[in-house]
């Protein structure tokens, strides 16, 4: 009698595991406190009002001392809380989740090319007798425009991409 070798052996299906009765009452949902769910919102804010503070007080004390030497110093100062604002504004747009971070660097992108049409074309339109246009007038046109543009394809992927 030759015993031939068996291509399968049969194996037994493990005993499942008890992992005890489900619990009576359902879990409470995952809750997050307004602190890290809007810290960015919150960062950003105060960083804003720490430069309109400054900003304010800038002014009144160069207008109070408008013959000092160190006045150029004091114009400067509100640069400070604007750069905290813009680290806040840039390290929570690197948070942002891929299809955020899409939508924003189209509204960026939109936004930039507006402003840049918008204000090439009226330079033209103050050649003729337009009048001047200030430069502190176009970072309020791009972050208006960025705005509208976020709302737009934010809109425009909630449209396409609804369920």
């Amino acid at each position: 009698m030759s015993t031939q070798p068996v291509p399968f052996k049969r194996t037994e299906v493990p005993l499942p595991v008890f992992a005890g009765p489900p619990p009576q009452a359902p879990l409470p949902p995952a809750t997050q406190s307004s602190w890290v769910t809007y810290r960015a919102q919150i960062n950003f804010g105060l960083a804003m009002l720490a430069y309109l503070m400054v900003l304010v007080g800038s002014i009144t004390l160069i207008q109070a001392n408008s013959d000092a030497g160190w006045r150029y110093y004091i114009a400067a100062l509100p640069l400070v809380p604007a750069l905290i604002a813009l680290f806040v504004f840039v390290r929570s747009l690197t948070r942002l989740d891929d299809l955020q971070a899409r939508i924003q660097l189209l509204a960026f992108g939109s936004s930039l090319g507006a402003t840049a049409l918008l204000t090439f074309g009226y330079g033209f339109l103050e050649g003729v007798g337009m009048p001047h246009l200030p430069p502190a007038y176009v970072l309020p046109l791009m972050a208006i425009l960025w705005g509208l543009a976020t709302a737009f394809f934010t809109w425009r992927y909630k449209w396409r991409y609804r369920r």
